[in-house]
């Protein structure tokens, strides 16, 4: 008698994929009776794991007025439809933190700790986002901030032929040799896209620190291309593992299994992500500091958007800033904290412990959204406020545009953050960079070429209708 899919089924397969590969099999055997009984029980698929109950997480976040309280609501909401993920084990949620998605999506100043799971989702698309230092010797900060303009590109895309960083021949063969990493417009991307550091709030921010009265450069941006197109494809992956292994686990939580062949791949592509973005940030700094024609005295780095690895528990932080002297492998044992271009970039140390779990904030964070905070601004206009609020600054947008949502009151309170990291002991602040001027992308898609042909084609629609 020929075995049938129902046969499978009925002795413990569920429908899919594997169904069709196993029928195939023991067609191919002839197996019957026990034998197809005991091939069964030893190669059908685990069942399929569904949520948990919530295991706790630990709330390093206050509310002092409505506003806030509004944020802390949303963010003690995700983090409870989050942590019922099947894989989860820790959590903490930092002074800092912010929805970042609907409902269940891990926040931005989360921490979760996942049991041999790696989350692409729990990372965020800025794989790697990152600060990098470089204190120089006697330097000035103008001479440094004009450097770095000089040196860096804001915006989208990548460095056109001859004005490109060359990325080491090592680290590109190593991407060729990644399944994920393979991908030809992760390999362009990986090119072009050296030095230079995109949009939203990433920066290149000068001052002077209040320890050694040193000059600083501070650079804050993540993976760029390489990055966004290694999260499309790990989403795409886990996804496939999520209808696999899981029941009722949302999409965005969807996981790879670590010990798995495509788990092996993407932490190994991960860290190569890590060693680009690092080069990144590197390439910047050292172009700067040819071009001021200045000394380096120290120099060193660390991310905010990563995973990071403890035995079989997978740390994913999505905007917050180990302090676990294990996850820092770049650092001289400080770690780096920007705010806004208003306030000193922190320089923080800290230890593990039982509220932090080996990290503290990665910056100020957002109590309302840019559309929101834009509304909020009133009748004033661009100029009005970029001069309020920028004023003994030397700020800068790369694209000439002033965008409102980057300004220093579209975040929290840089007092209220540092306030809670201290109360709630997540790391101490042991310098300060005080700001002298920062660069940033600035809104970009006001005269991107894309806006400006829509708004040609809208003239002249109206004129021919007129």
């Amino acid at each position: 008698m020929t075995v049938t899919g129902k046969d499978l089924i009925d002795l413990g397969f569920e429908q899919g994929a594997d169904l069709g590969r196993a029928l195939e099999t023991v067609r191919a055997l002839n197996l019957q009776g026990d034998d197809l009984a005991a091939w069964v029980a030893a190669n059908k698929p685990s069942p399929r794991v569904g949520l948990q109950d919530n295991p706790g997480y630990v709330l390093n976040l206050e509310a002092g007025d409505e506003q806030e309280r509004d944020n802390l609501d949303k963010v003690t909401a995700t983090m409870d439809v989050l942590m019922r993920t099947p894989t989860l084990r820790k959590g903490a949620v930092m002074p800092d933190a912010c929805p970042a998605g609907p409902e269940g999506t891990i926040p931005v100043g989360g921490v979760v700790a996942a049991e041999n799971a790696i989350h692409p989702g729990m990372h965020s698309a800025d794989i790697c986002c990152s600060v990098m230092v470089t204190e120089f010797a006697d330097s000035d900060p103008k001479t440094v901030l004009d450097a770095v303009h000089k040196a860096t590109h804001f915006g989208p895309g990548g460095r056109p032929n001859g004005q490109r960083y060359t990325v080491s021949p090592a680290l590109y063969d190593a991407f060729r040799d990644n399944a994920f990493l393979k991908d030809k417009k992760i390999l362009q991307a990986a090119m072009e896209h050296l030095g230079t550091q995109g949009d939203g709030n990433h920066f290149a921010f000068v001052g002077v620190s209040k320890a050694n009265g040193t000059t600083c450069l501070v650079t804050h941006h993540g993976s760029r291309g390489p990055g966004a197109g290694l999260y499309k494809l790990g989403m795409k992956c886990a996804e496939k593992w999520r209808k696999k292994l899981s029941t009722g686990v949302l999409k965005q939580n969807a996981w790879i299994p670590a010990d798995s062949a495509d788990g092996v791949a993407y932490w190994d592509a991960l860290q190569l992500v890590r060693k680009w973005t690092k080069a990144n940030h590197n390439a910047i700094h050292q172009a700067a500091t040819v071009f001021a024609d200045a000394k380096v005295v120290e120099r060193f780095w660390n991310e905010h958007n990563f995973v990071f690895r403890d035995g079989d528990l997978f740390w994913h932080a999505k905007g917050a800033t180990p302090v676990n002297a294990d996850f820092l492998p770049d650092t001289n044992g400080l770690q780096i904290v920007p705010l806004n271009m208003a306030e000193p970039v922190l320089l923080i140390r800290g230890a593990v412990t039982d509220r932090n779990y080996g990290f503290a904030p990665h910056g100020a964070g957002r109590n309302m959204s840019r559309t929101a905070h834009k509304r909020a601004q009133g009748d004033l206009t661009e100029a009005e406020l970029f001069a309020r609020e920028t004023a003994g600054l030397d700020a800068r947008f790369f694209s000439g545009n002033i965008d409102v949502s980057e300004l220093p009151s579209a975040y929290k309170p840089a007092a209220t953050v540092r306030a809670q990291m201290a109360a709630f002991d997540l790391a101490e602040v042991v310098d300060e960079i005080q700001p002298y001027g920062s660069i940033m992308a600035g809104d970009w898609e006001r005269d991107a070429p894309w806006r400006k042909k829509a708004q040609a084609k809208w003239a002249e629609r109206n004129a021919r209708d007129a």
